[in-house]
């Protein structure tokens, strides 16, 4: 049953329009209950419904919130900055990117309080900051609708085929919709666009006895999603081995695989696809390799300005190693792919070690690692040492053989990022010594080493102080003095977010060698002795770096200890 348009409260901004004389109140209420309007954003209703004038509108928009408009008709549109937004997105929200200026995108919008708005199209730039500007709602709408153009039928122009087997791979695609196989083409197709849509890294089918579990890791956490019926099982699994050009007849091995997407007009999304035979089938993970995902803004990363500084400085330096450590999934080759990026111009030579390549670069000379053909990471190293290098990037350093090389390069007028797997940034240089690089070789070449996790963000729309107890405040390693005027935010949960969550952002230990470091390496000191001078060098710990972030109520002291408990 309708709610009385009499007990629905109207919004500051609305009573600010009635105030005004622009619109009135009696069928502001009427139209906030009217079913029609569906998900579709209300100021953009309102003038649809012509409650209030468009350029009326704006112009109160203006003044009240003192931000610029713009006459659309009045500029050239870029079409290379519209495409780096989910067309489904402009349509839901009504919004329109209109430039991109270093790391602020520029977006048209006709209600600049939609926060969800903001917030998704934040999520699907790569973390890009949003400035609104204010553009009429009917104009905005017309607009948007012109750029949609055949965003509908965007199924039908999903997969996007390599060149050399396009015309047959498009031939076959159109036969299996019209067959008996339909179902399944359709739900492998709207699985892989939802899960492009929402951000989600990794798509999870596990078949059981009686159903198909369907996951999808978004944040980092894995979530429950849906549930197939077990008939499409077999279906799906084939479906997806077509698609990476696997065998469909084997079924007792493993198998990995790739396919390509493509989200019309211009999208490409990679995944990368394991098959693993279990009891009742076979289990396939998806990890979708977005290129937008390497392209990240480093301000957009996490660094504290301090650390940002330091990590900069270090990238722009003519030789020397870089170490970034954490466990697999902290975010390490999205931070590396963020200096390349930086570092990528045409006037350096850029080669990179991987295990394997996940997001192809246009101007990075990328090898994929193969052990079985004898091609690992030190092999490749001694490659490029070659190939007149000026930064190199190596995937993991496994073994000394690697780490030799590694070295050899940093003190021979190379940059050379490296990743290894420790806990923090003071493990990584015992870890080389562990492995049988001399201490004055570490010295000598590393000059910065960097740990990190990735931590979820509280959803701005819902995230609401959370009491915590003084104690439990002081364990996770506040003082007393943070204590007076500390308000830590926890997670809520609304239909904007992850359960409260929303995006992450990376926690870092930035630690520059300075002299004194190089005298605790020389000396043999252990990871001790380290982790002291730097914290004698106001170096900041993940730890203290997460619990500044729990200061600033951008996430919560739950998710810092969940992610820097080591």
């Amino acid at each position: 049953m309708a709610a009385n348009p009499e007990a629905i409260t109207l919004t500051p901004l609305l009573r600010g329009l009635v105030g005004a004389g622009l619109a009135d109140e009696s069928a502001l209420r009427a139209l906030l209950n009217d079913p029609a309007r569906g998900k579709q954003p209300l100021l953009p209703f309102l003038v649809e419904k012509k409650a209030i004038s468009a350029s009326a509108l704006v112009e109160y928009l203006a003044e009240r919130y003192k931000m610029p408009m713009l006459d659309l008709a009045a500029i050239q549109l870029d079409e290379t900055v519209i495409h780096r937004i989910d067309r489904a997105l402009l349509e839901r929200h009504q919004v329109l990117p209109i430039s991109l200026h270093r790391d602020t995108l520029y977006l048209a919008m006709a209600d600049p309080t939609d926060v969800k708005a903001t917030e998704d199209i934040r999520f699907n730039a790569g973390g890009l900051q949003i400035n609104p500007i204010l553009v009429e709602a009917d104009k905005l709408a017309k607009a948007v609708a012109e750029f949609s153009g055949g965003f509908k039928n965007q199924l039908e122009e999903f997969f996007a085929p390599d060149d050399a087997q396009q015309e047959q791979d498009e031939f076959d695609l159109a036969g299996d919709a019209r067959g008996e196989d339909a179902p399944v083409v359709r739900f492998v197709q709207q699985l892989l666009l939802d899960a492009i849509q929402k951000g989600v890294s990794d798509i999870h089918i596990e078949p059981y006895e009686r159903d198909i579990r369907v996951r999808y890791r978004l944040d980092g956490v894995l979530q429950d999603m849906l549930h197939p019926p077990i008939g499409l099982r077999d279906g799906i699994t084939s479906r997806l081995k077509i698609l990476c050009r696997l065998d469909i007849s084997e079924r007792r091995l493993p198998q990995d695989g790739r396919l390509r997407v493509r989200v019309p007009p211009a999208r490409i999304i990679d995944f990368r696809v394991s098959f693993l035979p279990t009891n009742f089938g076979e289990t396939i993970v998806l990890r979708l390799l977005d290129p937008a995902s390497s392209k990240v803004p480093i301000e957009a990363l996490g660094f504290l300005p301090q650390q940002l500084r330091a990590f900069d400085d270090a990238i722009h330096r003519p030789y020397g190693m870089i170490l970034v450590t954490g466990p697999t999934g902290s975010g390490k080759t999205t931070t590396l792919y963020t200096a390349l990026n930086i570092l990528n111009t045409g006037d350096v030579n850029i080669s990179t070690a991987e295990d394997p390549v996940e997001i192809p670069v246009y101007g990075i000379n990328q090898v994929n690692i193969n052990e079985r053909i004898g091609l690992n990471f030190a092999a490749a190293l001694r490659s490029f040492l070659r190939q007149d290098p000026d930064v190199i990037m190596v995937g993991e350093v496994r073994d000394l053989e690697t780490a030799e090389t590694a070295v050899k390069a940093a003190q021979t007028g190379h940059l050379v990022l490296a990743t290894l797997h420790t806990n923090d940034a003071p493990q990584s240089l015992t870890r080389l010594e562990n492995m049988g690089i001399p201490t004055y070789n570490i010295a000598g070449s590393v000059h910065l080493v960097m740990a990190q996790r990735l931590v979820r963000k509280l959803c701005v729309a819902c995230k609401k102080p959370e009491k915590v107890p003084e104690a439990a405040l002081l364990e996770a390693g506040f003082t007393a003095e943070d204590l007076p005027g500390l308000q830590p935010m926890g997670p809520v949960g609304c239909e904007q977010c992850n359960g409260g969550y929303r995006g992450r952002m990376g926690l870092y230990q930035v630690m520059p060698i300075s002299e004194a470091m190089r005298e605790v390496i020389l000396r043999g000191g252990s990871a001790m002795d380290l982790s002291r001078q730097a914290a004698a060098e106001g170096i900041l710990s993940m730890r203290q770096s997460g619990l500044l972030r729990v200061k600033e109520g951008i996430t919560s002291l739950e998710e810092v200890l969940r992610v820097t408990n080591l």
